[in-house]
């Protein structure tokens, strides 16, 4: 049995985080009035929630009933899900099933804050190819055959679904190459696919799954399978920073304008962003993609979330807006995650498959609430409480 030695760069964040914890509970220092704490989950009545049409309430029990599969051993949702599966499909029924089950605890982030910040995403599709061609020159990896991944809160509790990614050099362990690396030099990986234009591999990897449109009509889906370990950063805010685009105006037409209009910096764009995603082949089919819960995403009712705030599998209800003011309102099913979708209330909702599904995905920057229904006398996830 061998070992693998981490380097002091991978092992220091962790051994700071554990420091600064015992010199905050050991140090002596003068006492100050503490700033209020912020409760995540704020315990509220159901006619606390905004209205919302039967179609919607019907759609969205649908979908989040649809993860009940992988939920059937959860202790949290277990016996919620058991009994939902004799519910009738009808408004009055699965009301009446929601308020005897579910307790209603609205969302709140610091300073505690009702709204947040809603986005969309989408199963985008590409022109591609199994083989390299003239056109086709920009492969879609699978995943390296190279790279280690290391679980952290196997030893260190408080790094919770924290992970790094590496390649074995000897005996130790470095960080894998960043995204530019990756496109200069390739990686040690099966390429699934070959795409003609690196601007759709850095959407494709954003939306974390699509589909490769082949020569022959047919389609290959893809699916999210790891990544390279590097912190995603928003190629739309590096234009900002660069003053090509101002906050306001970004949506993916407007990066992807921006790169056909100025090519010979779109490697330049691109490096900006050191995240690299892999992928796998997905099923084939009209299902939607599967999410990070692993059921297939139902379009306009699955979302994704801060999986740190809200498990997978739990029921939310949405208000928000399209980007063009009109009001969304409806139950949604936690179903996936994102590196980007980090904070209280934020959700990722997933609009469905191909250009007009990516249009409003692409637009969709709009607040949004967010309340949690939760199974009654199940205990609250353990989300630390923000200070101001």
């Amino acid at each position: 049995m061998t070992t693998t030695r981490i380097t002091a760069a991978f092992i220091r964040p962790a051994l700071i985080i554990l420091g600064l914890a015992l010199l905050t509970s050991c140090a002596v220092s003068p006492q100050r009035p503490s700033a209020p704490a912020t409760r995540t989950y704020v315990k509220a009545d159901w006619k606390a929630l905004p209205a919302v049409s039967d179609a919607d309430l019907q759609a969205g029990f649908a979908a989040w009933r649809s993860s009940c599969p992988r939920l059937k051993t959860d202790a949290t949702w277990a016996t919620t899900c058991s009994a939902a599966a004799d519910v009738p499909v009808s408004p009055a029924a699965i009301r009446q099933f929601l308020q005897n089950t579910l307790d209603v605890y609205a969302l709140r982030a610091g300073g505690n804050r009702a709204d947040g910040l809603i986005t969309g995403y989408y199963e985008p599709i590409y022109p591609g190819s199994l083989t390299r061609t003239a056109k086709a020159t920009v492969p879609v990896y699978g995943v390296p055959t190279d790279m280690v991944s290391v679980q952290l809160d196997s030893l260190y509790p408080e790094l919770k679904g924290k992970r790094l990614r590496g390649r074995v050099d000897g005996r130790v362990l470095k960080p894998y190459d960043d995204a530019a690396t990756i496109a200069a030099k390739g990686v040690k990986a099966p390429v699934l696919a070959w795409l003609g234009n690196p601007m759709d591999l850095q959407f494709l990897q954003i939306q974390g799954s699509g589909r490769i449109v082949l020569d022959d009509g047919r389609h290959l889906r893809i699916a999210y399978a790891d990544q390279n370990g590097h912190p995603y950063r928003p190629i739309g805010r590096w234009l900002v920073e660069q003053g090509e685009l101002k906050k306001e105006d970004v949506t993916m037409d407007a990066i992807r304008a921006w790169a056909n209009a100025h090519p010979t910096r779109v490697a330049e764009l691109l490096a900006s962003n050191p995240s690299y995603v892999f992928f796998a082949k997905g099923p084939e089919g009209d299902e939607g993609p599967r999410g990070s819960l692993n059921v297939p995403l139902t379009a306009g009712y699955s979302v994704a979330v801060d999986r740190t705030v809200v498990p997978l599998g739990s029921l939310l209800w949405l208000s928000t807006t399209r980007p063009d003011g009109t009001a969304v309102v409806r139950p949604v099913a936690a179903q996936d995650t994102g590196g980007a979708i980090a904070g209280e209330v934020r959700a990722d909702l997933f609009w469905g498959t191909g250009d007009a599904a990516g249009k409003l995905a692409g637009d969709m920057k709009q607040k949004g609430s967010l309340w949690m229904l939760w199974p009654k006398g199940a205990a609250l996830p353990k989300a630390p409480d923000k200070s101001e």
